[in-house]
């Protein structure tokens, strides 16, 4: 027989990518179908529709439908061997959702494999515009949950989360494409619904009685993430050349299958440094707090991930950039290397836009007697970003549960991971050490990866096993000694200072 192979697929926004791996897990193929460019009849920007209220956000559910036909073309004309496919599973944008119409079970199930799958179903949503996750039409209904189960905190201990806005999603919905009924929902994504306890795996009677009547049934049992869910519907041997028995393995949402793909073990934590900063925690114990997201974890459901977002990440570094170095990294960068760890205790935070961990906004800075202060050298303004933005994502990571261990590895992606200097100081806040990796497609190869997993998950075999020969991640930093005892001190006065921010928004000195 040939060489097996694995397909890893991701339903993002803006586009449908897909990876095949071997079984030494190189990467053997990748194409993607981008939803405006490829696909302009759907009239797209950004592969979304923002409507007239600039709070409804959808995207057309036959877009997705017909960008899988399109790749699975273009797949086959470059003479793609599909029935060397022996898993495959996928990735789905999280918090957007689709709505079959009654019936619509049979026309998947029986669809012909003479006709692009879009004509089969063109006639099987009941919405035909799907809410996806920058929709937020939905504020006071979430306001109405939260109410419904006793407030926003209480709805966090059990769901992982306050109501972030939406209901039913897209992984399980591109699953079902491809097994050929209704798939069921994984823990993972299925967390971050504000429907699901995290802790049982089971839905939240007082969250569905709050939504709607009937909605478990229409939601049906979720699954463990690594769950086989079926051979490949007939369709694809048909009309593609896949292996009738060729496994479908859950699909999950982006999120945790990045997670996979950045091959996150216990203890570790990934910092992506893009427009906004986004962590990924592995979290044995959690503790839901009224910020942040916790999922069940897509690698392993013993335990838990947490995400953390904070908006104002490399936009707000580049404005300190050309306002203290000239608009010179090399010059950011002698900066700090200039001044001390800890810099004489010298503390700011750094909000050009309305921050979402901690809710602030404003320039805030304060000396080392915790006085507030107008302004710091160009040098000092540096390093207080730097530190300040940091020592917030140390603190409420640990918020969330999170503990450094000293086997932690902190992976580094996204613009501000190719400086070295800003990586030391990340590496001495959280006293471990920083490695970095490529991420382009880590939703896609993680969730290859999980396809593999899957076939040998009942054998209690981990993701760690089964990826163990992946390239490792390179070592960029390692934390300078005695920076634990260094900002120790720093980080608890930081976080008491984060509260002053909060509760005191008119003292902001929004100047530059």
């Amino acid at each position: 027989m040939a060489a097996p192979c694995y397909l890893g697929w991701d339903f993002s926004t803006q586009q449908l990518k897909v990876i095949a791996i071997d079984e030494q897990l190189r990467v053997i193929y990748e194409d993607n179908v981008h939803f405006d460019k490829d696909l302009p009849e759907f009239k797209t920007q950004g592969g979304v529709y923002i409507h007239s209220d600039r709070l409804t956000v959808t995207s057309p559910v036959l877009m997705w439908v017909k960008a899988l036909d399109m790749i699975l073309e273009k797949m086959k004309s470059s003479g793609f061997n599909f029935s060397h496919v022996r898993a495959l599973s996928g990735a789905g944008q999280q918090h957007g959702s689709v709505y079959w119409k009654k019936g619509s079970i049979q026309i998947l199930k029986n669809a012909s494999s003479e006709l692009p799958l879009h004509q089969s179903l063109k006639d099987c949503f009941s919405v035909s515009n799907s809410p996806i996750w920058m929709d937020s039409s939905t504020t006071s209904q979430c306001s109405t949950l939260e109410k419904a189960v006793g407030g926003a905190q209480h709805l966090a201990s059990i769901t992982g989360s306050r109501a972030y806005e939406r209901i039913s999603l897209v992984s399980s919905f591109a699953a079902s494409l491809f097994l050929g009924s209704y798939a069921p929902i994984d823990y993972s994504d299925g967390s971050g619904m504000n429907l699901l306890q995290i802790w049982e795996k089971v839905w939240s009677v007082s969250c569905l009685d709050a939504c709607a009547p009937g909605l478990e049934e229409k939601l049906g049992c979720p699954v463990p993430s690594h769950s086989v869910l079926g051979p490949i519907s007939p369709y694809y041997s048909q009309r593609y050349g896949f292996r009738p028995d060729c496994k479908i393995v859950a699909f999950t949402g982006d999120n945790p299958a990045s997670l996979a793909g950045m091959r996150l073990q216990e203890g570790d934590i990934a910092i992506s440094l893009g427009t906004s900063d986004t962590l990924f925690l592995w979290i044995q114990e959690p503790t839901p707090a009224l910020e942040g997201h916790i999922l069940c974890n897509p690698v392993d459901s013993r335990t838990y991930m947490a995400l953390l977002c904070f908006k104002n990440g490399s936009l707000m570094r580049e404005r300190i950039r050309d306002d203290c170095a000239s608009g010179s990294w090399d010059e950011f960068s002698k900066a700090l290397s200039s001044t001390a760890a800890g810099n004489n205790g010298n503390l700011g935070f750094y909000f050009d836009v309305m921050e979402i961990t901690p809710e602030a906004v404003g320039i805030h800075r304060f000396n080392r007697d915790n006085q507030k202060v107008s302004d710091f050298p160009k040098e000092v303004e540096i390093r207080a970003l730097i530190e300040g933005q940091f020592m917030a994502k140390r603190i409420h990571a640990e918020k969330l549960g999170y503990k450094v261990m000293s086997r932690t590895r902190i992976l580094a992606t996204g613009g501000a991971s190719h400086n070295k200097k800003i990586l030391q100081v990340l590496s001495d806040v959280f006293n471990a050490p920083v490695y970095t990796i490529d991420t382009a497609n880590s939703a896609c190869l993680g969730s290859a990866y999980r396809a593999i997993h899957g076939l040998v998950a009942e054998k209690n075999m981990s993701l760690a096993d089964v990826v163990k020969s992946a390239p490792e991640p390179r070592l960029a930093v390692t934390p300078t000694a005695g920076a634990e005892e260094l900002y120790r001190p720093l980080l608890k006065r930081y976080a008491e200072l984060e509260q002053k921010v909060i509760y005191n928004p008119t003292s902001s000195c929004l100047a530059k």
